[in-house]
């Protein structure tokens, strides 16, 4: 069978899709011939983002937060296309903070989006393929910060990023008799909203000096990667956190 019309017929969920990142990647998912359920918070942004998408795509808004947020998404998925063969999970949120001043609301709305979310979202799916027996992908976001730590007053968000990328290897465990793989995709600096608008410029100036390829990533940079571990070329790769960091680390 034309490879090709494989990649067509996959169904895949994208959350984050409004972001910097999520918005990039959902057009180069549809350019690939996924069909899409886009998901994030506000539901203009999704209805300007799926109208300016060529390609078969639903948009669902909700809060990650809640508990019936992984049913929902899995219903709206499932009453569309019958099946999900990829979670591609951007979305996350940020608090720099001196350390001093966070309180246990910062440390709990972070750990809630990007933590407790994830797993709840990510283990829902893979149930859904393993039960559908479909061999699919889930593709989770850390961060360079779960190696380096918090810097720039990000120690709680570099925690959340700690455990999603525990998470990740503990998930493509669970799953993987299944044919299931479960990785990470670690970026390092990108110029989205959630860097510019949290980010002493000097920071960043730091970050680009002591990066080999001399810049911070633009979010396309972060489309390949994401196609790869959302595809079929990657069904022996899982338990993978994928550095994309333009060389700032190496591990």
């Amino acid at each position: 069978m034309d490879r090709s019309l494989i990649q067509r017929a996959r169904t895949a969920i994208l959350t984050g899709a409004t972001g910097g990142t999520g918005e990039v990647i959902a057009h180069a998912l549809a350019a690939e011939g996924y069909r899409l359920l886009l998901t994030d918070t506000d539901p203009s942004t999704l209805t300007s983002l799926a109208n300016g998408i060529s390609g078969d795509v639903r948009i669902l808004s909700v809060d990650l937060r809640e508990p019936d947020a992984p049913a929902r998404l899995l219903e709206a998925a499932v009453d569309s296309w019958g099946q999900v063969d990829a979670l591609v999970h951007t979305a996350a949120v940020l608090r720099r903070q001196p350390i001093e001043e966070v309180s246990e609301g910062d440390w709990d709305y972070q750990h809630h989006v990007n933590l407790r979310a994830t797993f709840f979202l990510a283990r829902a799916v893979a149930v859904h393929m393993r039960e559908r027996a479909v061999p699919g992908n889930v593709v989770l976001f850390a961060s360079q910060s779960f190696w380096t730590g918090g810097y720039g007053d990000s120690v709680v968000y570099a925690t959340t990023k700690g455990g999603l990328v525990t998470m990740t290897r503990g998930l493509a465990r669970a799953f993987g008799s299944a044919g299931i793989t479960v990785n990470a995709i670690a970026p390092g600096l990108v110029r989205t909203p959630m860097l510019l608008d949290q980010s002493a410029q000097s920071d960043i100036d730091a970050v680009v000096a002591a990066t080999p390829l001399g810049r911070v990533a633009e979010p396309a940079d972060l489309v390949g990667p994401t196609l790869f571990l959302a595809g079929l070329d990657s069904k022996f790769v899982t338990g993978t956190v994928l550095n994309v960091s333009g060389g700032w680390l190496n591990y």
